[in-house]
């Protein structure tokens, strides 16, 4: 599983992997929550989870509830590209709960920690 921190105030993201042991404290949160940094090894941050994307590539919708898949009929918003008026589709979504499926979560920095953003981002850039 990863997570993809976003701060607001550097305009900057990166991206983590989560350690197999931390899984389980994360499954089980839902899209809106704020969450402990220590689940990612990031101790002292809080981050409020914004979306999710499960192992077959499907975004999660907040209107969703649970863990499970649906094909609700859709106009806009997450899981549509197409913006024509007054069109309408089915499209695979996903629940708005962290489960075993889930492989990426993108969270926002709400409190910082130990850590300094600049040196959280300028580690996660040299990784590439």
């Amino acid at each position: 599983m990863k997570i993809v921190l976003s701060d607001r105030k550097i305009g900057k993201t990166a991206q983590l992997d989560i350690p197999k042991d931390n899984e389980v404290m994360l499954i089980g949160s839902k899209i809106g929550d704020v969450i402990e940094g220590n689940s990612a090894g990031l101790p002292g941050f809080k981050l409020k989870i914004t979306g999710l994307s499960d192992n077959s590539g499907a975004p999660s919708r907040k209107e969703i509830d649970g863990t499970r898949k649906a094909k609700p009929l859709l106009s806009y918003g997450i899981g549509m590209r197409i913006r024509e008026k007054g069109y309408r589709s089915k499209r695979l979504i996903r629940g708005n709960t962290i489960s075993a499926d889930t492989s990426q979560i993108n969270t926002v920095i709400e409190e910082y920690g130990q850590k300094s953003p600049e040196e959280l981002f300028k580690k996660a850039e040299t990784k590439e």
